[in-house]
């Protein structure tokens, strides 16, 4: 089975007021302490109010999970000794001037980019998922394009916006959509064309490294995986290890129609663009742009595509079962932006919101 690990950013907030606070240097300089010249899971982001972390590589599902919760532990008992907390939200529910970091290249995004770039502080999730060379990799994100928005709504946890209701269900696709890199792509075909592409990109001046293609899936730069980025971080643990599930389940999937020799979808990148967009507004609320169709169906609907386009992959993983209940779970319970906004709507107060996501978080 392929390996899979997960990168997720969380915010780091005043344990008290909830408010956004810049210290992920402090943050970091405890965790580097603590590891003592072990594999360090911990990374600084472009705003100083947030924290990445990047768990090993599994193949069972369960260890996935287990390495996530490590993590945040973790995450939550570095960030207690600078007496602040971390929340999984994919934006702040409250009002932030967010910090940019000091290092020399996010100096560089910050003066190329102006407000756009001060203006992100949010926060993703990740999933990579193994694959055996740069041409399988470029043949799964050649396939994979269209199901990508039904993750961006399963994972939609940022409803609100300097303190105010965006009416998204994940606002974070919004703000993340002004990078000129970022957002769903056309079919390359090949290998050399995807690393063309790059490369084209790169010589404009406008991107500043690889680090900086934010298509919506990837080849990652640093590992030898398919890097989907299109979901915001996910409240509930649960559903990040379902999202890694169905991301496995996708990569598998399209690997084989690949290997059977089975045209790509030509979905235009228009079109996947406005799917994208309807993910973003209603998350799993209302209805989707369904993959196959074209058309808008009902949430559950195109989440249940989703989960039948992979099924025979999620069968021969062993994945299945528990795949099932965490879809079963999520359909109920809704995402972290219906969890979001129930806290409001019950009390009124987005420090309640960012009180209470800190609890779920480090529990």
């Amino acid at each position: 089975m392929r390996s899979v690990g997960v990168e997720e950013e969380l915010l780091l907030v005043d344990a008290e007021t909830g408010e956004p606070e810049a210290v992920s240097a402090a943050v970091l300089a405890v965790a580097s302490r603590e590891a003592d010249g072990e594999d360090e899971v911990f990374e600084a982001e472009l705003h100083r109010e947030q924290l990445e972390f990047a768990t090993r590589p599994q193949v069972a599902m369960g260890d996935l999970g287990d390495e996530i919760r490590r993590c945040r532990a973790e995450a939550t008992r570095h960030a207690g000794e600078m007496e602040v907390a971390v929340a999984a939200l994919a934006t702040s529910p409250l009002p932030v001037s967010p910090s940019v970091g000091s290092g020399e290249r996010y100096q560089w995004i910050d003066e190329q980019y102006g407000l756009t770039a001060q203006e992100q502080l949010t926060c993703g999730c990740h999933v990579h998922v193994s694959v055996d060379s740069d041409e399988e990799g470029v043949a799964v994100l050649d396939r994979i394009r269209p199901w990508l928005a039904v993750l961006l709504a399963m994972s939609a946890n940022s409803p609100f916006w300097q303190g105010q209701d965006s009416r998204y269900r994940s606002y974070r696709g919004q703000v993340w959509g002004r990078w000129p890199s970022a957002g769903p792509v056309e079919v390359f075909g090949s290998a050399d064309r995807y690393h063309e592409q790059v490369r084209d990109m790169i010589g404009t001046g406008v991107l500043r490294d690889k680090g900086m293609v934010y298509f919506d899936a990837r080849l990652s730069h640093r590992y030898p995986t398919v890097e989907i980025r299109v979901a915001d971080v996910c409240l509930d643990p649960d559903a990040t290890v379902l999202l890694a599930t169905l991301a496995r389940g996708l990569v598998d999937t399209a690997s084989r129609a690949w290997q059977a020799g089975e045209p790509p979808p030509r979905h235009g990148v228009g079109l996947l663009r406005l799917a994208a967009w309807r993910a973003s507004r209603y998350g799993l609320d209302d209805r989707l742009v369904h993959p196959l169709a074209v058309r808008p169906a009902p949430a559950e609907a195109v989440v249940r595509a989703l989960f039948d386009h992979v099924r025979d992959a999620l069968d021969e993983n062993g994945d299945t079962e528990r795949a099932q209940e965490s879809l079963g779970a999520l359909l109920t319970t809704g995402s972290g932006a219906g969890t979001q906004r129930a806290i409001w709507e019950r009390t009124g107060s987005l420090r309640d919101v960012v009180a209470e996501c800190v609890r779920l978080t480090s529990a």
